[in-house]
Parts: C-alpha cells; sequence; structure tokens
C-alpha cells in the first residue's frame, strides 16, 4: 500500500490565476504601493516632528491618523474622478485615430442591437440586460455610476480628513479650527483637490492622443504595431 500523503493543501489552479491576472498584479502594486506610503509617510511625519520638537508618533498612529487618510482620499478620489469623466466623454467625443475612442460618426448610446439588451439581447448575456425596463436601464448606466459614487465618496473622505489635519494644524498654531463649510471654501482643500485633477486630466489626455501614434505590441490599449495612424478603435 502506498504511503498517506499528508493533509491536502489549496494550490490555486493556474487557470485562476492566468485568468485573472490583471486583477490580482494590481491589488498586490496597490496593496504595496499602500506600504510604502505608510512606511515613508511615518518616518517623514516623524522627522518633521522631531524638526519642531514635537512628539513623534511612530507607523501605526500615522496610519490611522487623519494626515495618512487625507493622503490617500485625494489621490483616489482624482483617480474616480478621471474614469467617470472619460467613460462618459468617450460616449459622445471621439479622436480620429485614438485606440482610447469610437470611430467617428459613431458617437452616442447606440441602438439596443448595437448594445445586445432587450430583445436583441443573446441567451449568455447578463439578465439584467436582457430583462428590459427600468433594470436595463439601470445595468446600461451602472460602469459610470459605481465610479461616480466611488469619487463623491472618496472626495467627501478627502473632505472630512482633510479638515481634521488642517485644524490640527491651525490649533498647534492658537487658531481657531475651521467648520466643515469653511473647510470646504479655503484655499487648502481647493489646492490640494485640483493638484490632482489636473493630473490626471493630462495623463488621460495624453493617452487618448499618444496612442494615435505609439504602439505596444500585445496591448489592447494600443492598436496593432502596423495599423494606419488614422485607424480609430473600432476601425475595419
Amino acid at each position: 500500500m502506498s504511503g498517506s500523503s499528508g493533509p491536502a493543501r489549496f494550490v490555486p489552479r493556474a487557470g485562476f490565476l492566468r485568468d485573472n491576472g490583471l486583477s490580482l498584479a494590481f491589488a498586490l502594486l496597490l496593496l504595496l504601493a499602500l506600504v510604502g506610503q505608510a512606511w515613508s509617510g511615518s518616518r517623514f511625519h516623524d522627522q518633521l516632528a522631531r524638526a519642531e520638537g514635537l512628539q513623534e508618533i511612530g507607523f501605526w498612529r500615522y496610519v490611522t491618523s487623519s494626515s495618512f487618510a487625507v493622503d490617500v482620499a485625494e489621490n483616489w478620489q482624482s483617480e474616480f474622478l478621471q474614469f467617470t469623466l472619460y467613460i462618459f466623454a468617450t460616449v459622445w467625443l471621439v479622436q480620429r485615430g485614438s485606440s482610447e475612442s469610437k470611430k467617428p460618426g459613431d458617437e452616442g448610446r447606440e441602438s439596443d442591437e448595437q448594445q445586445l439588451v432587450g430583445d436583441h439581447a443573446r441567451p449568455d448575456s447578463p439578465r439584467w440586460a436582457r430583462v428590459g425596463g427600468w433594470r436595463t436601464s439601470l445595468y446600461s448606466h451602472s460602469l459610470v455610476t459605481v465610479m461616480g459614487v466611488l469619487f463623491l465618496l472618496s472626495w467627501t473622505a478627502q473632505l472630512v480628513a482633510g479638515r481634521v489635519a488642517h485644524n490640527e494644524d491651525r490649533l498647534r498654531d492658537r487658531l481657531d479650527p475651521l467648520g466643515p463649510l469653511e473647510y470646504l471654501g479655503s484655499p487648502e482643500f481647493w489646492n490640494r483637490t485640483f493638484q490632482n485633477w489636473q493630473s490626471e486630466l493630462l495623463a488621460i489626455g495624453t493617452m487618448a492622443v499618444f496612442a494615435i501614434y505609439l504602439r505596444e505590441r500585445g496591448s489592447p490599449e494600443s492598436k496593432e504595431v502596423g495599423a494606419p495612424h488614422d485607424a480609430t478603435s473600432s476601425s475595419d
């Protein structure tokens, strides 16, 4: 008789890792980036505290502080804003030759037949694309809706955490704290906000234009290497 093979261990299927490689890779990179931000941010915070003769707070207190929360939230809200605007704008606006755009002349929400909804849905279409009515209408705009909600939530988190962090600085300077509406109208809040918005708009705008003339072989974000410059994403 053969010996016992020992307790069974869970080994992820190669197919699972392959099929979800993009999301898993970015989830891991996000985690590493957050850890790196927390580590470097806590060291920088304590460095400033020493220089000003204040008490150091250490890693774990920094991670749960308003300073760390506002830095994370202000970056997240700008990312969600970027994709909310881009998803919505590409329904109606085109850029000839860009792999990030529909073909000129295809602007708009397209027909039910093109979108495979209602009577034109396939057997394997999502259920809410087949049933019609308010559920199909809601599902038809679910991506930009969720992205927009996430933007508003993260922007609100930036407002709340940013106000707490800003008021901590004001109290150290013996100044009165600001209320929520006062902070919302403050230059400090909008300076943080516009810094992130302009960088995201620059990035996504240049991506749309660079994709006309530049290539990355094998990437779905790029046209084929030999495709002409004026060939748009859905061009034949």
